[in-house]
């Protein structure tokens, strides 16, 4: 039996490293969907697809990375035909994990079997929490995987600040001193 897990990650953290643990263990094969694949650079979804890629496979033990398949998934402006997209894009699934209301409701109109994954201390392991802690350079490495504790830390915001700023002052720029987009209120209050 193969699964299906949409995401956006942004970042990947704890908790959906036990989404994927989760969904592992009751299927043969997981399809992990990276969702709004074709969003970056804002306060929202400050990441790439592919840099969410790498902070997933480089947190997934490689024993279990041959059961693991990543596909991006673009956001598309219609809820219906994003269950379609989905399914052009990835291999046919038997079963749905999310704790997504919304998802839910859409994969069973669709007529999928869905699996509710029981997330834990939503408040704390969520990606909103996280990227206000980066950007406040506050303690975020203890709710993230090891995988992307080096990818944010080693590669991710240097490449974004050198990309974004070109200088390393942050003052007036459209980024944080840790290279995320500022929201827009604080963007706006740095000009």
């Amino acid at each position: 039996m193969d699964g299906l897990l949409i995401g956006r990650f942004q970042p990947f953290h704890l908790g959906h490293l036990d989404a994927v643990l989760f969904g592992l263990s009751r299927t043969e094969n997981l399809f992990i969907c990276i969702g709004s694949s074709n969003k970056s650079n804002e306060s929202r979804n400050p990441f790439s697809a592919k840099e969410r890629r790498e902070m997933i496979t480089s947190s997934i033990d490689p024993a279990m990375s041959d059961r693991i398949k990543i596909f991006d998934i673009p956001d598309v402006g219609d809820h219906e035909k994003w269950t379609f997209e989905i399914d052009k894009t990835v291999p046919k699934y038997d079963v749905v994990f999310t704790n997504d209301e919304f998802t839910e409701t859409l994969f069973k109109k669709h007529g999928m079997n869905v699996i509710p994954v029981v997330l834990k201390d939503r408040e704390k392991f969520s990606g909103t929490n996280i990227r206000e802690l980066i950007a406040g350079d506050k303690n975020w490495q203890d709710l993230v995987p090891d995988g992307t504790k080096k990818a944010v830390s080693e590669r991710l915001f240097s490449k974004a600040i050198e990309r974004r700023t070109g200088s390393g002052n942050h003052s007036s720029s459209g980024t944080t001193a840790a290279g995320l987009p500022r929201k827009s209120s604080e963007a706006n209050a740095s000009t």
